[in-house]
């Protein structure tokens, strides 16, 4: 595998993450969150470019895998937005304006879909958003 093969992997790896951290920031990770989740990665995450996965597959449903995965886990979401964090800080270039603004989107679509934002779901997007502004 190339190393931006690699590198783009992760990426989705890491989003998975953050998704789930935001989901998660309430404690509870709802079907309609994870529904939301899907369709944003079908309707946006799939077309931003040609990384497959080992598999052949798209690269983007590796966002999807991680999110499952550690919602099976029914773990803390913090500790992944910190690793997402490292992650941002290690390779800000994968997050040009656009990326920042539909990793932005979908994380606010995801807080959205139950009931409104809550006030934990609201700081883990301001927490998102603070990051992306340094």
């Amino acid at each position: 595998m190339l190393n931006s093969e690699k590198i783009g992997n992760e990426f989705y790896q890491n989003l998975g993450k953050l998704f789930y951290a935001v989901a998660m920031a309430d404690n509870n990770v709802r079907p309609v969150e994870i529904k939301r989740l899907r369709k944003y990665v079908r309707q946006h995450w799939l077309d931003i470019d040609e990384i497959e996965d080992e598999f052949h597959t798209d690269a983007a449903y590796q966002i999807e895998i991680v999110f499952d995965w550690l919602n099976g886990e029914e773990k803390d979401g913090e500790e992944y937005f910190k690793e997402f964090k490292e992650f941002y800080k290690e390779h800000p270039e994968k997050f040009t304006e656009p990326i920042k603004k539909l990793v932005v989107e979908t994380a606010e679509s995801i807080a959205k879909s139950f009931a409104g934002k809550n006030r934990s779901e609201m700081l883990a997007i301001s927490k998102l958003k603070q990051l992306f502004n340094h």
